[in-house]
């Protein structure tokens, strides 16, 4: 049988959708029975080469844009996939983009359903075309596979997808670059280019204002150190996204805002080291399909301070300290709980360490894996 995996949309492989791509493609083992084959932007041709040195990469749609690629998807992909003679295609960022039909058979992985979240300003564009068409392209799917339960409940809810068609594959952590680090007594965590010093409060996400909450949190912030009279700093690791701007203002404008940090996009490998030198971290999202930092963080030793929001406690659990995330109070009295109390601090590592074991990367490949020769040998 002969699988076809589509790379557009997952950002050349750098973001968490393209490390979910590229986490699948590491567990594809040469076999006689499936050959699999991925197609995308020519300038991605080199980009999965060192995951998947074994896989051949077909370079589709020249014209580089949403809107053309959306087209290409509806036009020209029936063509393709004919011509390629695939017996099923995997979308593996089936909620940025989907065909609108499929002539073979079709799996699509929705990490999650931002794209109905919040006002038509604030939330998650496909373009003019892809919008139009989403939620069919959705129930077009043979399969779809949800990253969590609040995912599943959603496709069935806003884009109509029945539910026998949805299967719940949680993404895995891995646990040979996320594990805990022996951090003494140090000031200053050197990570190059980048000097930290510590204690620091951390949130890994992009700036994306107001999805990600970052100015609610920077207000906490505020507060907590009002409250506490400690010197912790607060690190925002992550590359600038819609309304940056704004969130950088609010740091300006704060009092400790001499104390706050933004990076920029961060590398995926120095991530670890970065969360090895957090005293806690903090994720105050209003929306996520998956939470992947909660995990990160825990996987490190790391206590987590979360909001009660969309999929974070279904995959947090009894492990960190919940807020509403529309107060800044509320996070910051729970931010002072994490540091006034080593009682809860210390549960909230144990329990969060214990939490990591039920995601595997390993389990996540092999089942979407089976998934997709299943729907390519109907």
């Amino acid at each position: 049988m002969k699988i076809g995996i589509d790379t557009f949309s997952v950002d050349s492989g750098r973001t968490a959708v393209g490390g979910y791509l590229k986490q699948i493609l590491k567990r594809i083992k040469p076999s006689s029975y499936a050959q699999y084959e991925l197609f995308g932007w020519d300038f991605d041709r080199f980009n999965f080469t060192e995951t998947a040195p074994d896989i051949d990469f077909i370079s589709r749609c020249r014209v580089n844009g949403r809107t053309a690629n959306a087209l290409w998807h509806i036009v020209s992909y029936p063509r393709f996939a004919i011509g390629r003679s695939y017996d099923t295609c995997f979308f593996p960022a089936a909620n940025r983009r989907v065909p609108a039909e499929s002539p073979c058979p079709s799996v699509g992985t929705v990490h999650d359903m931002a794209t109905f979240w919040g006002s038509r300003k604030t939330r998650v564009h496909l373009g003019a075309v892809g919008r139009v068409v989403f939620p069919s392209s959705l129930r077009h799917l043979d399969r779809v596979i949800a990253v969590s339960d609040f995912v599943k409940d959603e496709l069935i809810k806003l884009a109509g997808v029945k539910e026998n068609r949805i299967e719940v594959i949680p993404n895995g952590i891995d646990k040979e670059l996320f594990y805990p680090r022996p951090r003494n007594n140090e000031e200053t965590v050197l990570i190059q280019p980048f000097s930290f010093r510590r204690p620091y409060i951390l949130y890994v996400s992009r700036i994306d204002y107001p999805v990600k909450n970052h100015i609610k949190l920077i207000e906490a912030f505020c507060i907590f150190r009002d409250k506490t009279k400690l010197p912790h700093r607060l690190v925002l690791a992550g590359g600038d996204s819609h309304g940056a701007d704004l969130v950088k203002e609010a740091a300006q404008n704060c009092k400790y805002g001499q104390d706050i940090f933004f990076t920029g996009h961060f590398p995926q490998e120095s991530l670890p080291e970065l969360y090895a030198g957090a005293h806690f971290s903090v994720m105050p999202s209003l929306y996520e399909g998956f939470g992947q930092a909660v995990l990160e963080s825990m996987a490190c030793g790391i206590p987590v301070v979360c909001a009660r929001a969309a999929s974070l406690p279904e995959t947090a659990e009894h492990c960190a300290l919940y807020f509403d995330p529309q107060s800044a109070e509320d996070m910051a009295d729970r931010m002072i709980n994490m540091v006034s109390s080593k009682a809860v601090y210390n549960e909230c590592r144990e329990k969060g360490l214990e939490q990591v074991k039920a995601f595997s990367w390993d389990t996540c490949a092999e089942k979407t894996l089976k998934l997709l020769q299943e729907t390519a040998a109907k």
